[in-house]
């Protein structure tokens, strides 16, 4: 059995306070009760319940990561994968833990104020939510501390994001630099603001092009292979030469749909993505993506979340880090990573 302060304060003839002031480093005891507490500690092997002082002290060292999409979703898609090791990582670098909850989204919006009420962690990260998601405006009323991974259109909460307006622009551009006389899209979910902002961005850069945006050459996705396969095999009889989808995933979903119609990619059709996971660079051919830097956002989360853990009441915090091109072949383009 193991022993309690109690204990140890019994074996060294001293009080339980002194125990306490021992193990926490206390320099206002004296050197002869230290050593001798010491000595107990080490003698009986003695480990301090580390959670129940992190709970006394007003801290668990946790941040929870809350992701509202299905289990399904996170474990099939790349990018959950990647993100959560960034902030697996820089949660270890701070010495602090990360407590993921995997369940239904209409399940976390139910639980959300339990979870407040429950002080097993000292803040919170919501990793890709829904337009007006009412998880997000729980937090916000709340006295939690919180960073949203991407934006929100109505509240000022601290949020940490890529850009992802520029992101979809860049790609467009590029695409249209090939002079496709008709380009598509295939968007994220419009419920959702990244999907929002990689539509916008797509469209800033056909306008500014000069040329008009039309329903036919726009069909929305999931953000999955299977979205991009069945959106891209809507747009084929729109005839597009080229097409920018909002992820990856969905670029490669489309690349099948593409190759299976007969067409060449890129001589028939050129096509780009978002967000470049580590399939990019494995397609045939390889695909022109736009990269986040997820690592870096990993780190400016935990690093701001402990920031607003230890100092409350500090003023909003929105961080937008630029997105960077990366061009491969599936634009006509030669590689270049």
């Amino acid at each position: 059995m193991s022993l309690t302060l109690e204990d140890i304060a019994q074996l060294s003839s001293v009080s339980r306070s002194t125990v306490s002031r021992v193990i926490n480093g206390d320099a206002n005891v004296r050197e002869e009760t230290r050593r001798r507490v010491l000595e107990v500690i080490q003698r009986n092997n003695y480990q301090p319940n580390l959670a129940a002082r992190q709970l006394a002290a007003g801290h668990t060292k946790v941040i929870g990561l809350v992701i509202p999409a299905g289990v399904g979703t996170i474990f099939s898609d790349p990018y959950f994968a990647q993100f959560t090791q960034g902030l697996s990582d820089a949660c270890s670098e701070k010495e602090y833990s990360i407590m993921l909850w995997l369940a239904s989204p209409e399940y976390e919006r139910r639980m959300i104020r339990r979870i407040l009420g429950s002080s097993l962690v000292d803040g919170i990260v919501v990793l890709s939510t829904l337009v007006d998601d009412p998880l997000v405006s729980a937090l916000h009323e709340s006295q939690m501390p919180f960073i949203l991974i991407g934006s929100h259109p109505s509240l000022e909460v601290n949020s940490v994001d890529v850009d992802n307006i520029e992101g979809a622009r860049l790609a467009t551009r590029h695409l249209l630099s090939t002079s496709p006389s008709k380009i598509a899209t295939i968007t994220g979910p419009q419920n959702m603001m990244v999907g929002r902002e990689r539509y916008q961005g797509f469209a800033q850069a056909v306008t500014e092009n000069g040329r008009k945006l039309e329903d036919t050459l726009a069909v929305e996705g999931d953000f999955t292979e299977m979205g991009g396969y069945t959106a891209m095999k809507s747009l084929l009889a729109a005839q597009p030469q080229a097409v920018f989808a909002a992820s990856d995933l969905m670029a490669t979903g489309a690349m099948r749909a593409i190759r299976e119609a007969g067409l060449r990619i890129p001589a028939d059709i050129a096509i780009a993505g978002h967000d470049d996971m580590p399939i990019a660079s494995q397609t045939n051919p390889a695909l022109t993506t736009v990269r986040q830097p997820l690592g870096q956002m990993g780190l400016l989360t935990i690093e701001t979340l402990i920031e607003l853990i230890h100092h409350p009441g500090q003023p909003t915090r929105r961080i937008v880090l630029k997105p960077e091109l990366i061009i491969r072949a599936s634009c006509g383009s030669s590689p270049a990573n």
